[in-house]
C-alpha cells in the first residue's frame, strides 16, 4: 500500500506531517509499554474487515426521537462584528490584521446577526429538529465580564432561540466556539488562570437568561484546536507559537472552565430547568499505518490521547490527563534536559474531583481520519515530537477542499466504538455527534454539491451502524454547517454550507444545495430504511352553506352600495391602516400552476398542450422563453417542499397537468407515471400537514384536444367531466379542495377573444361568449359528479376561480358612471358568477348590452348564447364557496363604442384606466391599488348572497433584475392582506383563506421569464433551478405565524400624563405669517427676493401679505387662547428690526411690533418662545456672501445681542436659529429654498454648516455671560431631522445606510454642539470621498481646537423639530461630490405610512419614539422641547381634519411613552403650525394650521378647524387620561372647530413677567464650563 504525506496545516490546527520513510526500520524504538486496552478491542474488532464489509450500506432507521441537527458558529456567521456595542473578539483582530485568505474578515459574514428569520427559514425547509449555534462571549460581554453586559446581544440570542422554539426546532447553545474577547485575551487568555472565573460568570449569565428554552449545553467545542492552533502553532488568533507551555496551559484553563461553568449549572439551574451540559470535543480517527506492527497500533492510540484524551480522560474518566500524555511527556523531559519540550500542568486533588464526571453527555466533532506511525519525536515540542508519532493519509482517500479533511467515512463508526470503550463505560452518557461535514470549493458548481451528498451519506451510515451493529449511545447527528460562513484562516474560499451563501451580494442570500434536500430526505426517513412519515387524514370540509337561487342582478345591481359606503372615503380613511387578526383555521397559502413550473413537458409519456405547441412557435415569448423545463417541479418534488415547509403555508394550490395524466386528453391514454407524479406531490403535502388546493384546468389543454376544436367543441363538456372523473376518483382520499377552471374569462377572452394565448383564436364578437358558454357547463358537469359520485365520501369542496380588477367610477357622483362601473363588473366576474352562483344564467347588463349590440349590428339573434330552463337549474349553485382572483384596479366611465368589428369589449360600452395614483408594478396596466380587493370583497357578499370567499391568486410581479431584496412586494402584500383585513374584520364579509401568488418565479405566460411573481427567486440559468427565499418570503412567514396583523406595541394607546409645568406650544415663523413686507421700514430678506423670483414659489405665491399677523395681533393672541397653549414660538424678522442687517439703523417700529406680541402673549398668560433666525436672512447680508461670509458670524451676535437687550426682560425662552439643516443644505445645496444656490452642493452647504454652528456658539455665550444671570432665562438651537428605519431591517448594508442618513442629518449639527466637533462618520466619509476626488482637502470645513470648545456645550435644552420617518438603502452616486453622495443612501417611504399635504411627509409616529431615544443616547439624555411637530394637507378645505388630530395624538402618545417608559428628558411639545401660512416654496398649497387663514376674504379671519378641538383636550389632560379610571375633568370645556372669525379677547392692561420654570432650573448651563 502507497501512503502519501500531507501538509494539513489548516483552519483546525496542524499535525506537522511527514512522507512515510523509505525504510520501516525505527533505530530507537525501545518496545511497546502497556496501554488501555479499548484502542486494542475496538482494531481488534474492525482491523480485519475487507472493503467490501467495511463499506457494507446498511439500509435502517435511526431510533425514535434521534435529534437531527446543523449548526453554525458565532464568528462565522454573524457578522455585526460591532452593532449595538458588541465587544472585539480575536478573531476580528486576526481578520483586520490581514490574516485569513484574501484579507477577508468576519465583520458582515452571513449577517446573521441581522437574519433570525433567514435563518430559522432554512432550518424549517430542512426539517432539522434541533439547532446547535455559539454564543458570541463579546456580544454578550463587550469586555468578557458581566459588568459589561450588553442587554442588545442578549435580545439577539433570545430572539433567535424564542424563533427556533416557535418552529418546533430545539436550540442547542455552545458557550465558547473560539471568538475570545479581545479584551480577555490581552491579559493572557486563556493561559491566565483568572478566566476559569471569567468563564463560570459568563456561563451563569447564559444559563440563567436562557436556560428556560435552551435545554443542551455545549460548555465548549473543539477546544484541543484552540489550545494547539492557537496557543501551540499559533495558526489561529490569538497567533501565540508556544506548544512548551502556553498550549498546555491554554488546556489546563479551558478544562477548569468547563467544570465550573458545569457545576454551576449542576447546582443552581438543572433542578428548575431540567437540561444537560456537556463539551463538544473533536477528533479524528487514527489506525495504524501497519496494522502488523504493534507500535504503530500503539502510535495510533497515542494519536487518540493526545487528541481527545487530552481533554475527555480528565472529564469522562479520573480528573486527570491521560497516562499516555502524562507518561510521554515525563519522559521528553528526562530526555530533553536543556531543551523541554512540554510542560504539563498538574490538578490538585481538588481539581480533579471538580472536573470528573463533569459532563451529561459527550460531544464529538469529526471530519477524517489519518494513518499513524510511530516515531522518533526527539525533543521537538507538539503532540508528534512529544507523541513519538506521524500522521498521514492514504492517497486512495477522497479528497475535499481542505487539505486535511479525507472522506473516511467508516472512521466514525470505529471511532465512536472507541469512545464508548475508552470513556463512557464508567460515565453512562450518551454521544451527541455535534459537527460533522465537509468544505468544497468556493467556485465552480457550487450549488450541484454531489460530493458532499456522498460524504454526508456514508457518514450518517455509519453512525447509524454504530448505533444499530454495534449499540453505541448516540442521540445526536449534526451536519456541519447550516451554510456557507467565515472559515477562519481560509476566510470563505472553503464551504461547509448545506446553502450557498453569496458573499458578494450585501444581501447575503441563502440558497439550498443539492446537499440541503438530500439531508431533509434523510431526516424526513429518520435514516434509511424507507419512508415512514406520517401522513395525515386530512378532515372532510363540510360546506356550510349551500348557495340558494338569487334573482337576477338589476341595472345597476344593488351591490351599488359598496359604491356608496366606500368611493367617498378621504384618502385618510381609505389608507389609514387597520391592526387584526383572521378567524382560527383561516387559509394561508401560496399557488403555483402545472406548466409555469413543472417543465418536463415530454417527460415519462407526457403529451404537448397547447402552451407546448404555443412556445415552440419561434417569437412567440420574448427570448423564445418555454417552460419546457421551467422550475422543473416533476424532478424537484423535495425542493417545493422545502420551500412550504419553511413558509408554514396552511395550504398549497396547485393544477393538475391534463395531458400528463392523459397524454391525449382521454382515459384510454392515462401515463401511470404522471398520476404518480401528482400522488408523490398530494402525499408530501398530506405528510407536511399541507391542504392540496387542486386546480383541475389552468390553460394547459391536452394539443389532442385543441385539434378537435378545444373549447369550441361541446365534446369537451364530457371529456373535460371524465378527467374530472379520474382525478376525484384517484387523489379525492386525500385532496379537499377542488377548483374546476383557473380565470375562464381568460380562457374565453385572451384565448378565443383577443388570441393572445393558446389556442390563438382571433374571433372578439362570436366566440368569447360561446367558449363561456361551454366552460360553464363543464364546470357545472363536474361538479355534479363529484357532487353525485364523490362527496358523501370524501367530503370535499368544489369551486371555479374567477379573476376581476375592482372597478372604480370616474366620478361616483354620476349615475351612469355608476352604471358603467357597475356593468365592467357583471361583464368580467358577473359573466361567470351570475349563473354558478345566482340563478343559472348570464346577468341582466349583459345579455342587454349583447343583445341590443347584436341587434344594432343587423343581426337577428343576440351573440350572447342563453341557457335552457334544464340548463339553468343544473347550472346555478354550483359552487360550494367564491374562489376569487384578483390583482389590480381600474377606473371606468361609460363610453358609447363601436358597433364594427363586433368584440366583447365593445359590447360593453365603457372604457377603461389604470389608478394613476397608485405604484407601477412590472406588468403594464396592473397597478398596486390595495384599497380595491376591500371593495370588491363587498361586492361579492352583496351580489352573491355572503358567500365563503377564498381569494385564490394575489400577488405582484417584479422585473428580472429585482432578485430577493423585494421590498416592493412586501408593501403589496402588506397593503393587500390588510385591505382583505378589513373586510373580514370591519365589513363581515366571510373571507376564509388568502393564496399568495406565487410560491417561486416562473414562466409568466406572455412575460415568458421577463418579471416573477414568485417569493422564491429562481435562477434558470442553472440546471438545478436554484431556488432562494426572497425578503417577501420571510414577510409572509409572518403574516402567516401572527394570522394578520396583530396590534404592535407602537401602536398601542399609552395612558398616562406628561410631568407638571410641561410646555404645550404652537409655532409660526416670521416670513411666513407676518406680511407687512415693505411695512413700517423693513428691509428686503432673501425670502422676499426669492419669492419675487418667477418659478421660485408654487403658483407665484409670495409673503407679501402672508397671514398679516404684523397687524393682527389681538386676533393672534386671541386663537392661542382658544388653544390652551401655555406657550407660542414665533420668530423674529431680522430685517424687520435691522433692515440691511447691521445695527447701523435699528427699526424702532418693527421692534415695537414684537414688543407688542409680546406684551399680549404675556397678558394672556402664554410664555413667548423666540426664535432669532427662521430663514429670513436681511437681503443686504446676502449681497455680501450671507452665511458663506465668516463675518455674518459677529452680525448674528450683534443682531442677537440688540433682541436680547430689548426683549430678554420680558421673554425667557430663546432659539438661536431654526433648522440649520434647511438653511445648509436646502437653501445652499439643492437651491430649493433661499437664497436659491445649488451650483456649489459639495462644498457651499458644509461652509453654510459651519457658519450656522459658530453664530449660533456665538450668540449663546453672549446671553451666557451677558443676560442669563439677570434674565434668568434659557437658550438653545432648533436642530431638524426625519427618524430613518433600514428599507429591508433584515440587510445590515440598509442598516447601516439608515444610520448615515440620521448621523448627516440630525448629527450634522447636533454632534458639534452636544458632543463637540463633527462625528467620526461625517469627517471619515466626507474626507475620503474627497481625496478619491483628487482634492488636497476634505470639503467639511475643520474646526480649531478653540472653536470646538467655544461650541460644545452651547445648549440649555435640545430644540427638536420631527415630522416624519424615511427608509434608508444605499446608493452608490460614484465620484459626484455633494451632500447626497456623501450620504451614500436614498430614502422611501413604507406604502401603509398615510400621506399628507407634502410629498416629504408621511405618518409615522412609531419613528418620533426612536429618534428621542436616539437623542437621549447619544447626546447625553438632554432635556428636550419638541419645537415643531405637525401634518399638511392640500386641495379642498376641509375644517374636520381628522387626519392632523390623528397625527398629533399619535405623536403626542409616542413622545409620552419616551417621556414615561424610556425616561427621554421631555420637557415641552410645539404644534407646528398656529395657522395656515406661506409653506415656503410650496406657496399657500399645503396647509400645517390648526386654524385655516381664508385667503379668499380680504380681512384673512381664522377659523379653528377640529383638530384644535383634539390639540386643546391633549393640553388640557396634560397627556392621556386612562378611560377604564371613568370620564376625567380634563375632558369637559374644550375648543370647538368654529366657522366664523374668533374676535379677539382685548388684552389686559398688566404684563405678567415670567421667571425660568422650575422644571429648567436644574437643568444644567453647558456652555458655561466647555465654552469658556
Amino acid at each position: 500500500m502507497k501512503i502519501m504525506g500531507c501538509d494539513i496545516m489548516d483552519m483546525l490546527g496542524k499535525l506537522e506531517m511527514e512522507d512515510v520513510p523509505k525504510s520501516n526500520a525505527i533505530t530507537d524504538y525501545n518496545g511497546i509499554k502497556a496501554f488501555r486496552n479499548s484502542y486494542q478491542n475496538v482494531w481488534n474488532k474492525f482491523g480485519a474487515q475487507t472493503t467490501q464489509e467495511r463499506d457494507l450500506f446498511l439500509n435502517e432507521s435511526f431510533p425514535s426521537g434521534f435529534q437531527w441537527a446543523t449548526c453554525s458558529e458565532s464568528f462565522k456567521v454573524e457578522g455585526g462584528w460591532e452593532e449595538d456595542g458588541k465587544g472585539e473578539t480575536i478573531w476580528d483582530s486576526f481578520g483586520h490584521d490581514g490574516l485569513a485568505f484574501a484579507n477577508q474578515t468576519a465583520d458582515l459574514a452571513c449577517d446573521s446577526y441581522h437574519k433570525v428569520d433567514y435563518d430559522v427559514y432554512l432550518l424549517r425547509g430542512l426539517h432539522v429538529n434541533t439547532y446547535q449555534f455559539s454564543i458570541s462571549w463579546a456580544r454578550i460581554f463587550p469586555s468578557g465580564h458581566r459588568g459589561s453586559q450588553s442587554e442588545k446581544g442578549a435580545l439577539y440570542y433570545d430572539k433567535l432561540i424564542n424563533a427556533l422554539i416557535e418552529s418546533g426546532i430545539q436550540p442547542v447553545a455552545t458557550l465558547y466556539h473560539w471568538d475570545l474577547p479581545q479584551s480577555l485575551q490581552d491579559y493572557g487568555g486563556w493561559t491566565n488562570a483568572s478566566i476559569v472565573e471569567a468563564v463560570k460568570d459568563y456561563a451563569d449569565f447564559c444559563f440563567s437568561r436562557f436556560g428556560d428554552r435552551v435545554k443542551t449545553w455545549n460548555t465548549f467545542s473543539s477546544p484541543w484546536v484552540v489550545s494547539h492552533a492557537g496557543y501551540g502553532t499559533g495558526e489561529h488568533p490569538p497567533g501565540v507559537k508556544d506548544y512548551v507551555v502556553s498550549s498546555y496551559q491554554a488546556t489546563h484553563n479551558m478544562l477548569k472552565s468547563h467544570a465550573e461553568a458545569w457545576h454551576s449549572y449542576n447546582d443552581k439551574y438543572r433542578k428548575t430547568q431540567g437540561g444537560k451540559v456537556g463539551i463538544a470535543l473533536n477528533s479524528d480517527w487514527a489506525e495504524p499505518m501497519d496494522p502488523s506492527r504493534p507500535e504503530d497500533i500503539a502510535a495510533a492510540d497515542r494519536y487518540l490521547q493526545f487528541m481527545l484524551g487530552w481533554f475527555a480522560h480528565p472529564i469522562f474518566l479520573d480528573g486527570d490527563y491521560p497516562p499516555t500524555l502524562k507518561t510521554q511527556i515525563e519522559k521528553k523531559q528526562k530526555e530533553c534536559p536543556l531543551s523541554e519540550p512540554a510542560r504539563l500542568p498538574v490538578f490538585t486533588a481538588e481539581e480533579s474531583q471538580r472536573i470528573r464526571g463533569t459532563a451529561d453527555f459527550l460531544g464529538l466533532n469529526h471530519y477524517t481520519s489519518r494513518l499513524v506511525n510511530n516515531s522518533v519525536g526527539g525533543c521537538t515540542p507538539g503532540p508528534q515530537g512529544v507523541g513519538n508519532f506521524q500522521a498521514h493519509v492514504d492517497p486512495a482517500w477522497s479528497s475535499t477542499a481542505s487539505d486535511w479533511i479525507y472522506s473516511t467515512p467508516w472512521g466514525l463508526r470505529r471511532l465512536l466504538n472507541y469512545i464508548s470503550t475508552e470513556y463512557l463505560n464508567i460515565t453512562k452518557v450518551p454521544i451527541h455527534i455535534t459537527g460533522n461535514g465537509m468544505p468544497t470549493e468556493y467556485s465552480g458548481d457550487t450549488l450541484n454539491d454531489i460530493s458532499r451528498i456522498d460524504y454526508m451519506k456514508s457518514y450518517i451510515n455509519e453512525a447509524l451502524k454504530a448505533i444499530f451493529l454495534d449499540r453505541v449511545d448516540v442521540q445526536q447527528f449534526t451536519v456541519q454547517s447550516l451554510m456557507d460562513g467565515f472559515e477562519g484562516k481560509q476566510g470563505y474560499s472553503q464551504r461547509f454550507g448545506l446553502h450557498h451563501v453569496n458573499f458578494e451580494d450585501a444581501d447575503r442570500p441563502r440558497t439550498p444545495k443539492q446537499s440541503a434536500y438530500f439531508y431533509s430526505q434523510v431526516i424526513k426517513q429518520n435514516g434509511f430504511g424507507g419512508h415512514k412519515g406520517n401522513i395525515f387524514k386530512l378532515a372532510k370540509m363540510q360546506i356550510t352553506q349551500r348557495l340558494t337561487a338569487l334573482s337576477p342582478s338589476e341595472v345597476p345591481s344593488k351591490s351599488k352600495v359598496v359604491w356608496e359606503k366606500f368611493s367617498h372615503q378621504s384618502e385618510f380613511q381609505r389608507k389609514l391602516y387597520h391592526y387584526g387578526t383572521f378567524p382560527q383555521g383561516f387559509s394561508w397559502g401560496v399557488s403555483s400552476s402545472s406548466y409555469q413550473i413543472e417543465g418536463g413537458w415530454n417527460a415519462d409519456g407526457k403529451g404537448p398542450s397547447i402552451w407546448d405547441t404555443f412556445t415552440h412557435k419561434p417569437s412567440s415569448i420574448p427570448d423564445n422563453a418555454n417552460g419546457d423545463v421551467a422550475c422543473d417541479s416533476y424532478n424537484r418534488l423535495e425542493e417545493d417542499f422545502y420551500m412550504l415547509r419553511a413558509l408554514s403555508v396552511k395550504s398549497y394550490r396547485f393544477s393538475v397537468s391534463w395531458s400528463r395524466i392523459f397524454p391525449d386528453g382521454r382515459r384510454t391514454s392515462l401515463n401511470q407515471k404522471g398520476v404518480d407524479y401528482y400522488n408523490g406531490l398530494i402525499d408530501g403535502l398530506s405528510a407536511h400537514n399541507i391542504t392540496p388546493m387542486v386546480t383541475l384546468y389552468h390553460w394547459d389543454l391536452p394539443q389532442a384536444l385543441q385539434s378537435l376544436g378545444g373549447w369550441d367543441n361541446v365534446e369537451m363538456i364530457n371529456i373535460f367531466n371524465d378527467f374530472c372523473d379520474f382525478c376525484f376518483a384517484t387523489f379525492g382520499n386525500r385532496v379537499k379542495f377542488w377548483v374546476t377552471f383557473n380565470q375562464p374569462h381568460t380562457i374565453a377572452w385572451s384565448g378565443y377573444g383577443l388570441g393572445q394565448i393558446p389556442p390563438n383564436v382571433k374571433n372578439p364578437g362570436i366566440a368569447p361568449y360561446r367558449i363561456a358558454h361551454n366552460l360553464i357547463k363543464a364546470h357545472a358537469k363536474a361538479y355534479h359528479t363529484y357532487d353525485d359520485k364523490y362527496r358523501k365520501s370524501q367530503g370535499g369542496l368544489v369551486s371555479i376561480a374567477l379573476n376581476v380588477d375592482w372597478i372604480e367610477p370616474k366620478d361616483v357622483d354620476v349615475p351612469r358612471e355608476v352604471v358603467a362601473a357597475d356593468r365592467a363588473l357583471q361583464f368580467q366576474l358577473g359573466w361567470f358568477a351570475h349563473p354558478i352562483f345566482k340563478n343559472g344564467d348570464y346577468p341582466n347588463a349583459m345579455k342587454w348590452q349583447v343583445g341590443n349590440k347584436s341587434e344594432l349590428q343587423g343581426l337577428t339573434e343576440t351573440r350572447l348564447p342563453s341557457f335552457t330552463v334544464e340548463e339553468k337549474s343544473f347550472i346555478k349553485g354550483t359552487a360550494d364557496m367564491f374562489c376569487v382572483n384578483h390583482y389590480t384596479t381600474k377606473i371606468a366611465r361609460h363610453a358609447t363604442l363601436r358597433l364594427s368589428p363586433a368584440s366583447y369589449e365593445y359590447d360593453q360600452d365603457l372604457s377603461k384606466a389604470e389608478e394613476g395614483d397608485s405604484p407601477t408594478t412590472a406588468i403594464t396596466n396592473q397597478r398596486a391599488v390595495a384599497w380595491g380587493l376591500r371593495r370588491l370583497l363587498n361586492w361579492i357578499k352583496e351580489e352573491y348572497g355572503d358567500p365563503e370567499i377564498y381569494i385564490t391568486e394575489n400577488g405582484v410581479a417584479t422585473e428580472l433584475k429585482t432578485t430577493w431584496d423585494d421590498s416592493a412586494r412586501v408593501f403589496y402584500y402588506k397593503t393587500y392582506v390588510d385591505e382583505a383585513l378589513k373586510a373580514y374584520d370591519l365589513d363581515g364579509v366571510k373571507v376564509k383563506g388568502y393564496i399568495a401568488t406565487s410560491l417561486m418565479d416562473s414562466f409568466e405566460w406572455l412575460n415568458g421569464y421577463k418579471v416573477g411573481f414568485g417569493l422564491h427567486h429562481v435562477d434558470f440559468t442553472k440546471p438545478n433551478r436554484p431556488r432562494t427565499p426572497k425578503y417577501s418570503a420571510h414577510f409572509y412567514y409572518k403574516v402567516i405565524k401572527d394570522n394578520g396583523f396583530p396590534t404592535p406595541d407602537d401602536e398601542k394607546q399609552m395612558y398616562g400624563h406628561f410631568q407638571k409645568d410641561f410646555i404645550w406650544s404652537t409655532a409660526t415663523a416670521s416670513y411666513q405669517i407676518e406680511g407687512g413686507w415693505r411695512a413700517d421700514g423693513k428691509g428686503l430678506s432673501i425670502w422676499d427676493k426669492f419669492a419675487h423670483t418667477p418659478l421660485r414659489v408654487f403658483n407665484d405665491d409670495n409673503g407679501d401679505i402672508a397671514c398679516n399677523s404684523y397687524n393682527k395681533v389681538e386676533e393672534d393672541v386671541a386663537i392661542l387662547r382658544q388653544l390652551k397653549v401655555t406657550h407660542y414660538r414665533f420668530s423674529i424678522s431680522w430685517p424687520r428690526v435691522l433692515p440691511d442687517g447691521t445695527t447701523k439703523h435699528i427699526n424702532e417700529d418693527g421692534l415695537n411690533y414684537y414688543h407688542r406680541l409680546v406684551d399680549a402673549l404675556l397678558a394672556a398668560n402664554i410664555q413667548p418662545h423666540i426664535t432669532l433666525y427662521h430663514w429670513d436672512l436681511p437681503q443686504a447680508l446676502q449681497v455680501i456672501g450671507g452665511w458663506e461670509n465668516d463675518t455674518i458670524v459677529v452680525k448674528f451676535r450683534d443682531y442677537a445681542d440688540l433682541i436680547f437687550s430689548r426683549l430678554g426682560h420680558k421673554v425667557k425662552f430663546w432659539i438661536t436659529i431654526n433648522e440649520p439643516y434647511n438653511i445648509a443644505n436646502v437653501g445652499h445645496g439643492y437651491g430649493a429654498a433661499a437664497p436659491g444656490i445649488s451650483f456649489r452642493p459639495g462644498t457651499l452647504p458644509y461652509i453654510v454648516g459651519h457658519n450656522l454652528l459658530k453664530a449660533h456658539a456665538e450668540a449663546w455665550h453672549l446671553y451666557n455671560d451677558k443676560y442669563r444671570a439677570k434674565q434668568q432665562g434659557i437658550i438653545s438651537i432648533t436642530i431638524n431631522s426625519d427618524w430613518s428605519e433600514p428599507r429591508n431591517p433584515y440587510k445590515q448594508e440598509d442598516i447601516d445606510a439608515a444610520k448615515r442618513v440620521v448621523q448627516f442629518y440630525i448629527g450634522w449639527f447636533a454632534h458639534p454642539v452636544f458632543n463637540g466637533d463633527y462625528s467620526n462618520m461625517m469627517k471619515t466619509i466626507i474626507q475620503e470621498r474627497s481625496f478619491a476626488a483628487g482634492l488636497l482637502k476634505s470639503r467639511l470645513p475643520e474646526f480649531t481646537a478653540e472653536e470646538i470648545k467655544r461650541i460644545k456645550g452651547t445648549y440649555d435644552y435640545f430644540g427638536f423639530n420631527h415630522y416624519t420617518t424615511v427608509l434608508a438603502f444605499p446608493v452608490n452616486y460614484g465620484n459626484l461630490q455633494h451632500y447626497d453622495a456623501d450620504r451614500g443612501a436614498g430614502t422611501i417611504a413604507d406604502r401603509t405610512w398615510l400621506d399628507s399635504g407634502s410629498s416629504w411627509l408621511k405618518v409615522s409616529p412609531f419613528g418620533f419614539r426612536k429618534i428621542l431615544n436616539f437623542i437621549k443616547k447619544e447626546y447625553g439624555n438632554p432635556p428636550i422641547i419638541i419645537t415643531e411637530n405637525g401634518m399638511s394637507e392640500r386641495g379642498p378645505i376641509d375644517l374636520n381634519d381628522i387626519h392632523r388630530s390623528y397625527y398629533y395624538e399619535k405623536y403626542i402618545n409616542q413622545a409620552l411613552k419616551a417621556y414615561l417608559l424610556d425616561n427621554v428628558d421631555i420637557r415641552g411639545y410645539t404644534a407646528w403650525s398656529l395657522m395656515d401660512n406661506l409653506e415656503w416654496a410650496t406657496g399657500f398649497s399645503e396647509r400645517f394650521g390648526l386654524f385655516y387663514v381664508n385667503h379668499s376674504d380680504p380681512k384673512l379671519p381664522r377659523v379653528a378647524k377640529k383638530s384644535v378641538a383634539r390639540y386643546s383636550t391633549i393640553i388640557n389632560c396634560n397627556g392621556f387620561p386612562d378611560p377604564a379610571l371613568g370620564p376625567h375633568e380634563c375632558l369637559n370645556n374644550v375648543s370647538e372647530a368654529t366657522s366664523a372669525p374668533i374676535t379677539p379677547v382685548p388684552a389686559e392692561d398688566t404684563v405678567g413677567f415670567l421667571v425660568v420654570p422650575n422644571q429648567f432650573q436644574n437643568a444644567p448651563v453647558h456652555g458655561q464650563a466647555s465654552g469658556n
